[in-house]
């Protein structure tokens, strides 16, 4: 099992959980309001007056054999609005209860 860490402008919500679902992966824990700024590219998301837009996040845990792609699923859509940004982050998991 692989533990994804999904951040996204809030534009993909939809999209992201539509793509899970298609893909098997049911289960996630989602976060609405979520700030941050890209290392390299991309506009602040702080939901201030300068920086209006917000991030959001999804921790999902998936099957080993999903991961790829999911990971490719997500860099597509990345790829299709990259001003608004979209990172995936796996983890190993020792562990799950």
């Amino acid at each position: 099992m692989k533990a994804i860490l999904i951040t996204f402008d809030q534009a993909f919500y939809e999209k992201i959980v539509e793509m899970l679902e298609r893909n098997s992966c049911r289960g996630f824990t989602y976060w609405e309001n979520v700030q941050g700024r890209g290392s390299e590219t991309g506009e602040p998301h702080f939901g201030s007056h300068a920086w209006p837009s917000m991030n959001s996040a999804i921790l999902t845990v998936v099957d080993d054999r999903r991961v790829d792609t999911v990971l490719e699923l997500l860099h597509e859509m990345d790829l299709n609005k990259p001003k608004l940004g979209l990172r995936a982050f796996v983890w190993d998991l020792a562990r799950a209860i």
